[in-house]
């Protein structure tokens, strides 16, 4: 958080409300701290997951290591940059068709 805010005040970046210097180097550091523990909280309830499965719905134990941990992070991580992209292209097509429409035409239009 330190150097953070160092360099954000290097080059002229604020945080809207924080003061630079120490406040904003505090106010990463909690904000790191509220997004890391639910975050590493929720990946360790995937990475035991299979277990519980297991143990739970008297499934194999490859069956639920194929669906569980590792798998599941892939297949969630796969889906979400999928719809990023997605996203992304939708973005630029709404774009290019605002800019198609527009009044002032350039030497070539």
């Amino acid at each position: 958080p330190n150097q953070l805010s160092d360099n954000m005040k290097k080059h002229g970046g604020f945080i809207p409300g924080v003061r630079p210097g120490p406040r904003t180097a505090q106010h990463i550091d909690g904000i790191m701290t509220r997004i890391t523990l639910p975050g590493s909280i929720a990946l360790a309830m995937v990475a035991i997951f299979p277990f519980f499965v297991t143990r739970q719905f008297n499934v194999a134990p490859s069956f639920a290591q194929f669906f569980g941990g590792t798998g599941l992070l892939i297949v969630v991580g796969v889906a979400l940059d999928t719809l990023q992209q997605l996203e992304s292209q939708l973005m630029t097509r709404h774009y290019e068709g605002f800019m198609k429409r527009g009044k002032i035409q350039g030497r070539r239009g």
